[in-house]
């Protein structure tokens, strides 16, 4: 009876993923992940940092019931240091994260683009662990981006590393409408 137990608390125990690496798909990863879940019927939080431009996921929630996408970005990519825009609108993101994972409302949450978040110095990564290990037990959680530090990646239960082989940005194809954004 107790192996019974142990096996069925396992499987209602929420997991925490990491996708990180420089190849393509994070964000496409998680959002599989969001689809496959919406359509078991759970709820599902997508809260997007560093990200604040028309992105296509955007429209989800009109065709996705129990999908809730939010940005915690400006509309420019950081491309050296960021600024106090940036880093109120990363800390926003952490406080609405916060309030989401430990209110168990939502049964996945993805924080993407959260590693790339701390490795440009938004947030700390003692606070996101701080914010996740508070996280509702059947919560499950996905974070993205490249740069995950090595201390989440620690307290993560899956780790998947995307690796670039070949992309054909390199033979100038730019990112396209519902491809890439």
């Amino acid at each position: 009876m107790r192996n019974t137990r142990e096996a069925e608390d396992k499987m209602e125990k929420g997991y925490m993923h990491v996708y990180t690496g420089n190849g393509k798909g994070k964000t496409t990863a998680a959002l599989g992940l969001s689809l496959r879940a919406v359509c078991a019927g759970k709820k599902v939080f997508f809260g997007q940092f560093m990200k604040g431009m028309d992105y296509s996921e955007l429209d989800a929630g009109k065709y996705l019931p129990g999908f809730d996408l939010q940005q915690f970005g400006t509309d420019t990519f950081i491309f050296d240091k960021p600024g106090q825009e940036d880093i109120d609108a990363a800390r926003a993101g952490l406080k609405r994260a916060e309030e989401v994972l430990v209110s168990g409302e939502y049964d996945l949450v993805v924080l993407d683009e959260a590693n790339l978040a701390v490795h440009f110095g938004l947030i700390t990564v003692e606070e996101l662990i701080s914010v996740l290990q508070r996280r509702a037990a059947h919560v499950e959680t996905v974070i993205t981006g490249r740069y995950a530090h090595c201390s989440l990646i620690e307290k993560a239960d899956l780790v998947t590393e995307m690796m670039e082989i070949k992309h054909y940005y390199n033979d100038g194809v730019m990112a396209r409408e519902g491809i890439e954004f």
